[in-house]
């Protein structure tokens, strides 16, 4: 485990305050789970962003591909 030191936004530590004594969770285990909700929610945007950059890469093959596959119905 790694040690952090953090500095917060007055606001944010006292909501973590008040929210980690009503649910009677220690401060840094609350820090810990947040952080890694946030770690989750970014790693989906990259991923997002990566398959649209991607999509649009193969977006003209594909196309290319679709039209060939037609002429070939069309023509049985």
């Amino acid at each position: 485990m790694k040690t952090l030191s953090l500095k917060l936004d007055d606001k944010i530590f006292d909501e973590a305050e008040e929210i980690t004594s009503k649910l009677n969770l220690a401060r840094n285990r609350y820090i810990n789970e947040a952080v890694s909700i946030y770690n989750l929610y970014n790693k989906r945007k990259l991923l997002k962003k990566q398959l649209l950059r991607e999509s649009k890469l193969t977006r003209k093959d594909s196309m290319d591909i679709l039209s060939e596959f037609e002429k070939l119905v069309d023509e049985n």
